[in-house]
């Protein structure tokens, strides 16, 4: 029986992870900031990738729906946003990371005849 070399081993992995994740921080760099939007009815939102919201623009018009169709309103263009940010990282990092773990992580690609689905340019030029 063969000995397993675990320093060797775990040699590979840490070299593998460290080319990985350059690669990560080069397509993310040329990408610029991965965010998702979202707009409809003077309502503006931004998202980071997992949903945190880092903007939100709200037109006086969109005051006059009431409070519960202006919240109701921002949550759906809030998740709207955050599927596009996914999208957006998934494509960013997809010829670095495994299809399975960006998914795992909840980055998922919006098919193109989606009504998500946006047209970006990920560093290979046009979706």
């Amino acid at each position: 029986m063969a000995e397993f070399d675990v320093d060797l081993a775990s040699a590979r992995i840490a070299e593998q992870a460290a080319r990985a994740g350059a690669e990560v921080s080069a397509r993310l760099e040329r990408s610029g900031p991965v965010v998702g939007k979202a707009a409809a009815d003077g309502i503006e939102v931004q998202v980071a990738p997992g949903g945190l919201l880092t903007g939100l623009s709200i037109h006086r018009s969109a005051l006059r729906q009431g409070s519960a169709v202006l919240a109701d309103r921002i949550f759906e263009l809030a998740q709207r946003a955050t599927r596009r940010a996914g999208d957006r990282m998934y494509h960013a990092l997809s010829a670095a990371v495994d299809r399975e773990q960006l998914e795992t992580l909840g980055y998922e690609p919006i098919p193109d005849d989606d009504p998500d689905a946006e047209t970006y340019s990920y560093g290979e030029g046009s979706r």
